[in-house]
C-alpha cells in the first residue's frame, strides 16, 4: 500500500530538516520511502522542487558508461562517451519516477512565500514509533491519501510538543502494576 503526504511548514528549511528525519528512519527500517520531496516558494513567489534523487546525473554517468563502451567498439571511446553521456543525462532529466511533478508545483503554488512542503510517499504504515519521532516537527497535513482517523493521528504527533513526558508518565504505572499482578 502507497501513501503520499503534503505537510506544510511555515519556513524554507524545515520541510529539509524533516525529510532527514524520514530518511535516518528508513535507514533504521522503521519506513519504507519511494519518493521524498521538498517544495519551496521563495519570497518572489517562484515554487521550487528539491528532489531525493538527482535523475539528471545518474543518467549522465550511466550513459557516459555506456556510450565509452559502444565506444570502444567503434573504435571512437571519447566520442561515445560524449554522445552516451549526453543522452544519458536527457532521458534522466525526462524520467519522472514516484510523485508527479506537476501536482506538486500546483500545490506549491498555494504555500504562503517564504514557507516550504515536504511531499512523501512511503510504501509502508505510519506505525506509532514513526509518529513518534515526528512528534513535535510542527506542520499542517496539506493533502495525504490517509484514512481521516490516520491523518487526524499524524496532524497530533506533529503539533505535539511536550506531551512526550505527560504520556510516559501515565503509561509506568500500568506498566508496573502489571509486573506485580504477575508475581
Amino acid at each position: 500500500m502507497r501513501t503520499l503526504i503534503a505537510v506544510t511548514y511555515p519556513t524554507e528549511h524545515k520541510a529539509d530538516e524533516v525529510r532527514t528525519e524520514f530518511l535516518k528512519m528508513q535507514k533504521e527500517y522503521l519506513v519504507e520511502l519511494e519518493d521524498a520531496v521538498v517544495v519551496t516558494r521563495k519570497q518572489d513567489g517562484k515554487v521550487k522542487l528539491h528532489q531525493m534523487y538527482n535523475l539528471t546525473a545518474g543518467g549522465a554517468v550511466s550513459g557516459g558508461f555506456w556510450g565509452a563502451l559502444i565506444g570502444l567498439i567503434f573504435l571512437n571511446p571519447l566520442l561515445g562517451l560524449v554522445v552516451g553521456a549526453g543522452a544519458g543525462a536527457l532521458s534522466g532529466a525526462l524520467a519522472d519516477v514516484g510523485i508527479d511533478d506537476d501536482f506538486m508545483k500546483k500545490l506549491g503554488e498555494n504555500l504562503q512565500p517564504g514557507s516550504s512542503a515536504l511531499f512523501v510517499l512511503v510504501r509502508s504504515e505510519l506505525t506509532d514509533k514513526v509518529l513518534g519521532e515526528l512528534r513535535g516537527t510542527g506542520g499542517t497535513v496539506f493533502k495525504s491519501s490517509l484514512s481521516h482517523e490516520d491523518e487526524a493521528r499524524l496532524q497530533a504527533a506533529l503539533s505535539a510538543e511536550a506531551d512526550t513526558s505527560a504520556s510516559a508518565s501515565v503509561a509506568s504505572p500500568s506498566v508496573s502494576t502489571e509486573k506485580t499482578a504477575a508475581a
